[in-house]
């Protein structure tokens, strides 16, 4: 069976562990690279992908900036995607690369709460019962303690709400746009957005700093265009566990360069979250 012949849904699945694994990587290059401002490692990260999505657009004679109807769509979802970026790189600097990365996965959930308001999706007790859930789970991962050590923490969770706001708008461009007009959009909004943020906190490089963040912006591009087809083919809500799979990435990859495994209460959240995410897929597909 080639890929022409799979469904939608299978289509969707294979390019959302594609992106998992592209985000992981992604995540652990921008760690590599050191105690860099993180609006610096937003730019860096978003030209790589901008030049991608640029050289496909000029390969395909596509649009670069979409059509008219959709400019809202397209500007929100890259302010939300840029607030995500700068928030998870952020969180991803100053925790353990598992932890960062599954706070951000909290986007699936809000997701759901998100279609629900803005594109009208139904929503459904059994569902509400897995986002509380997951939220609990959250809070085995963030450790709330009231003091300024929990604020990564919580910059991480708000950075997997952004990601959720823009992700629903991805949702919503859903054929509509053609995928690499969206990431090409997002990306020169976010690279404009960036520069002089980047400018005025820039801070020299090393080789090895600017190798790590171009590496960064090539495996962010091979999450990003994973994401942006994933559901492109299939709703959120049929998908969304898969993702999951970045967080096994994310601690294999931390354990191999980092030297570093997750506590125990974070493996605990782990559990929770994934199992909130495994009760809602079953009841979706079911």
């Amino acid at each position: 069976m080639n890929f022409s012949e799979l469904n939608n849904r299978y289509k969707g699945i294979l390019f959302i562990i594609i992106s998992a694994f592209g985000f992981a990587m992604m995540s652990a290059f921008v760690k590599l690279s050191g105690d860099l401002p993180s609006f610096q490692k937003t730019f860096f990260r978003n030209i790589v992908s901008l030049l991608v999505a640029l050289a496909l657009i000029l390969n395909h004679n596509g649009s670069f900036f979409g059509k008219r109807e959709n400019q809202k769509t397209l500007v929100l979802r890259s302010v939300f995607g840029t607030l995500g970026i700068i928030f998870n790189f952020y969180s991803i600097d100053r925790l353990v690369l598992s932890d960062a990365n599954m706070l951000n996965k909290l986007s699936p959930f809000f997701v759901i709460i998100f279609s629900a308001l803005f594109l009208k999706e139904k929503i459904n007790l059994k569902q509400i019962s897995a986002i509380v859930i997951a939220f609990i789970g959250a809070l085995f991962i963030i450790k709330p303690t009231f003091n300024l050590e929990m604020i990564p923490a919580i910059i991480g969770t708000l950075g997997g709400i952004a990601a959720a706001a823009a992700y629903t708008c991805v949702r919503a461009l859903s054929g509509r746009e053609n995928p690499d007009t969206i990431v090409f959009y997002f990306s020169f909004f976010s690279s404009v957005v960036t520069l002089p943020l980047m400018l005025l906190s820039y801070e020299p490089m090393r080789m090895i700093q600017l190798i790590y963040l171009i590496l960064a912006g090539v495996f962010a591009s091979i999450g990003q265009f994973g994401i942006t087809f994933a559901y492109k083919y299939s709703p959120a809500k049929e998908i969304s566990i898969f993702d999951y799979t970045n967080i096994i990435f994310s601690a294999l990859i931390s354990l191999c360069i980092f030297g570093i495994l997750p506590d125990y209460l974070s493996v605990i959240g782990y559990i929770i979250v994934f199992m909130a995410s495994l009760y809602m897929f079953i009841f979706n597909k079911n």
